[in-house]
């Protein structure tokens, strides 16, 4: 009894199982990919009902034959101490529950035929369509057959195909290319829906400034020093940061701004980059690039944007909807962030992970980079071709999406970092107790003292030296003993040292950093070196493969003049001073001079809390890197019936540049507004960003779509006996040694940066607010 049992169970197992596997799949017409698997099964689910059934009427004569044998007193004699017959129920029982069961394996069996007969049915005319696929030759979709032969040879090359439904046969390739990517046409016998016009999307919801930032602290997260780095000085500068928005608030006087969805994340700190910051923290590692991205979060949050934060790879690729897989294919649904900010680190990363769908939404990223990236550098082809290509360039992005922690380059937006304000009364306390004599070295490794002998020797004759050079269990050999070293502080204490003493001074490196602005803010005079010759790609390591040529030649050589040279262009003396340090009578006579000299602390707006924020609202309200303006067509492709529109530039009343004209009609949507534009004829060898900082004013690279024309040569006295159109990052301009004219061919090149003596550019100016050199006066 208890063998049949066993039977009995069993059987009913197997056929919840069998029924369980049939049925648990996805329905007919869930996905293309599945109706093959669900017709093949036809004849096999038929042949499993038939052999249950079989099985059950094997399992009731079984049982008739025990019901009889249930009469015999043998039967009970042997068994009756081991199995008393009260734990079962009649075997009488048993059978009617067996007959029901089979009976509704009998109905089931010819209900699931009739819906198998139906799928075959449908299933052949499926097979038949997927039989007849055909790579389309459609000129609208010229890449469509060379896409589906690749897909032959490598569609297995990456799970994420099979993700989306590719399962090896011609017609999935066809699907996918058409549906998922975009390189060939719809097939016809596909269901699709009618397009209906899509209903207006509705109001965004307005951006508002906040209150407080302990949602910000929450959304940076945990577990690593770098993050603890970056809480720390939010919390530090919290107060500073409130009054600055509320100051915002009042001067934007209820503007309407659209609350953005932006996505911060930080490539350099994710494991799979290496993260080499997070452990040096607290060993005095750089920390500038940390600093500046704790302001930017901190500014994007009190904006009143909606923020996610990421600093690992996994958390990326969930937040942008990445597919399984190796990174082959597009995300699985529209991007949901208005922008990304990242650095290098995780363009890499993005590009890598997004498929097709990085070119799409490439136009939404926001670069943090530390120097910055020329356009000759960016372009993928011209940097190859002419010898720019370097280790971290030719992304093909506006150059403004670069993003730089000084203004270098008019080419890229000035992104920044903020330092500490003083109230008035600190600034008295300040000047009160100033010592004279008291020196701080820029350096908290002991590496950046090695050499410097010669210079602290005469430094100490005057002045007592000050470091925080990090060490473990001794004082580092590079620092001299009269060196009084405090060791790595913490940010409140470093402020205090700054405030003490007379003089910041730096010894080479690190370059261009934000301590000597926090020096001059805290009422330092920041000394440092000039370098001469300057340093480069050339003659030195640091600076070997980065992206820019920082204005200085029209060849692929970033040069850098001193240790901070926007410290030295921008603020100058008395706050800041640079001397060759080789002769040692200047460098003795610049501390004697220092030492006698009073200075007040000094910060410039755009390092200001509310400078950052006015600037990155700028930023987010008016650029669109995601709508292109199209060049005008060239001579050579214009039809004899084409004209060109008129000039909308005039001659100023001196007659010395153009600017636009009073009578051009509507100005175009352009920021910033074209009101602000004056176009200069440079100087043979001079940069544009030269030539108009020259006259007061800034290169504005998005104003040479306005004057990349012929006409504008003419309007400037200009005689072109020819004009070509080409790829040059030093184009518009003129050769007038032939009198030969070059307009610009890639609106990827557009550059204020670069010169040759050859050429005398046409350079797009603007002007600027006060202390706000990225912004000008009506860019707000």
């Amino acid at each position: 009894r208890i063998f049949v049992l066993g039977i009995g169970f069993f059987t009913l197992c197997f056929l919840m199982t069998s029924l369980g596997g049939q049925f648990s799949a996805k329905r007919l017409g869930d996905s293309p990919f599945t109706i093959r698997t669900e017709v093949m099964g036809a004849l096999e689910s038929r042949g499993v009902l038939r052999r249950m059934s079989d099985m059950l009427e094997m399992l009731m004569k079984r049982m008739d034959i025990l019901a009889r044998l249930e009469n015999s007193t043998d039967f009970h004699k042997g068994d009756e101490a081991r199995f008393p017959l009260d734990r079962f129920q009649p075997a009488a029982g048993l059978m009617e529950r067996i007959q029901a069961i089979a009976q509704n394996v009998s109905d089931i069996a010819v209900k699931v035929d009739q819906i198998l007969r139906n799928s075959l049915l449908n299933g052949k005319v499926m097979e038949g369509r997927r039989d007849q696929c055909e790579v389309p030759r459609d000129p609208k979709y010229p890449d469509c057959a060379g896409k589906v032969e690749w897909m032959r040879a490598r569609w297995t090359s990456d799970p994420c195909y099979a993700f989306f439904g590719v399962d090896g046969t011609e017609c999935s390739f066809l699907i996918y290319l058409s549906e998922v990517e975009w390189f060939c046409p719809p097939l016809p016998w596909r269901n699709r829906t009618l397009a209906v016009p899509s209903p207006p999307p509705p109001p965004r919801a307005q951006a508002a400034f906040r209150r407080d930032l302990a949602r910000l602290l929450e959304l940076i997260g945990t577990g690593k020093e770098s993050l603890s780095f970056m809480k720390k000085r939010i919390r530090h500068l919290a107060q500073q940061w409130l009054r600055a928005a509320r100051r915002l608030e009042q001067r934007l006087a209820g503007r309407q701004r659209d609350q953005k969805h932006i996505l911060v994340h930080i490539g350099f700190l994710t494991e799979e980059s290496g993260d080499v910051f997070s452990p040096r923290v607290l060993k005095g590692g750089p920390l500038g690039e940390m600093v500046q991205w704790a302001d930017i979060l901190a500014a994007l949050f009190m904006l009143g944007h909606s923020l996610r934060v990421t600093v690992s790879l996994k958390e990326l690729q969930s937040h942008l909807g990445v597919p399984p897989g190796r990174g082959n294919c597009p995300l699985t649904s529209p991007l949901p962030f208005d922008l990304i900010y990242t650095d290098y680190h995780g363009l890499q990363q993005m590009k890598q992970h997004m498929g097709l769908s990085f070119k799409k939404y490439r136009c939404r990223v926001r670069v943090i980079d530390t120097f910055g990236t020329e356009p000759a550098y960016n372009h993928e082809e011209y940097a190859t071709l002419r010898g720019y290509r370097t280790n971290w360039g030719y992304w093909n992005l506006q150059p403004g999406q670069f993003m730089t922690m000084f203004p270098h380059t008019p080419d890229n937006s000035f992104m920044g970092f903020v330092s500490e304000e003083l109230n008035q009364t600190e600034r008295q306390l300040i000047k009160a107790n100033k010592v004279s004599s008291m020196a701080v070295v820029y350096g908290k490794e002991a590496s950046i003292w090695k050499g410097k002998e010669k210079f602290l020797a005469i430094l100490n004759k005057y002045m007592e030296i000050h470091g925080t050079v990090y060490y473990e269990t001794q004082r580092p050999p590079e620092v001299p003993a009269f060196v009084k070293n405090h060791g790595l502080l913490p940010q409140h204490e470093f402020q205090q040292l700054l405030r003490k003493a007379k003089l910041f001074i730096g010894f080479g490196f690190p370059y261009e950093g934000p301590a000597p602005l926090e020096a001059i803010a805290n009422g330092c005079v920041f000394l440092q070196a000039r370098f001469n010759p300057p340093h480069s790609s050339l003659n030195h390591e640091f600076f070997r493969g980065k992206p820019t040529s920082r204005e200085a030649t029209g060849t692929a050589v970033f040069q850098v003049s001193s240790q901070h040279p926007y410290a030295e262009d921008f603020i100058g003396k008395p706050h800041v001073w640079t001397v060759d340090y080789n002769n040692s009578e200047e460098f003795e006579a610049a501390i004697k001079t220092i030492m006698r000299t009073q200075v007040d602390p000094y910060l410039p707006y755009e390092y200001t809390c509310e400078g950052m924020l006015e600037r990155i609202h700028a930023y987010i309200q008016h650029q669109d890197f995601c709508t292109t303006s199209s060049l005008p067509p060239s001579p050579k492709t214009r039809s004899p019936a084409m004209q060109s529109p008129p000039s909308p530039l005039a001659l100023s009343p001196n007659s010395t540049h153009l600017v636009w004209s009073p009578s051009a009609g509507g100005a175009p949507e352009a920021w910033p507004p074209v009101a602000s534009l004056q176009v200069w004829l440079s100087e043979p060898q001079h940069t544009c960003t030269e030539t108009c900082r020259r006259h007061g004013l800034v290169c504005e690279p998005t104003f040479f779509r306005f004057l990349n024309k012929e006409e504008v040569f003419l309007q400037l006295s200009v005689a072109c006996d020819s004009t070509e159109y080409e790829m040059n990052h030093l184009y518009p301009a003129v050769a007038e040694a032939v009198r030969e004219c070059y307009l610009q061919k890639e609106p990827l090149l557009f550059s204020c940066a670069g010169h040759n003596a050859k050429y005398r550019r046409l350079c797009p100016c603007r002007d600027f607010r006060r202390g706000q050199v990225a912004l000008c006066r009506d860019c707000l």
